[in-house]
């Protein structure tokens, strides 16, 4: 009786190879993502944003360039009810604020609406 064959396995060199090609090209799909979403959403530079009045869920939010922390976000402001919510731009040209540090969004009007979905209506308190 012969025996079953047993599925060959790969070696560690073409287990390595595999894994640095799929790294590879997880960076270039991840580069290539990048470009497309700056593009699509016509957020290419790092220029200063508009700014914007305007009330959303029921909430006054409120954008002003030239205005706020100037090492974050280089000088812009954003306010909900009137409190300033502490905003910051990233390298890559998103934005964040404090309410949600972890969810970037494109502008500072986005991250306004984000930060008053995530409050559920909550005030928003000042920072000391």
């Amino acid at each position: 009786m012969s025996r079953p064959s047993r599925p060959s396995r790969p070696t560690r060199r073409q287990a390595i190879g595999v894994t640095a090609g799929t790294l590879a090209g997880l960076a270039l799909a991840g580069t290539a993502h990048a470009s497309t979403s700056s593009a699509q959403t016509g957020h290419e530079g790092h220029g200063t944003p508009e700014a914007f009045d305007e009330v959303f869920q029921g909430r006054r939010i409120q954008g002003v360039p030239g205005a706020g922390h100037m090492h974050h976000g280089g000088g812009y402001a954003v306010r909900i009810d009137g409190q300033e919510l502490h905003v910051m731009q990233n390298a890559d040209g998103t934005w964040i604020s404090v309410v949600n540090h972890y969810q970037p969004s494109p502008t500072p009007r986005a991250v306004a609406r984000a930060a008053v979905v995530e409050l559920q209506g909550a005030a928003l308190v000042p920072l000391t």
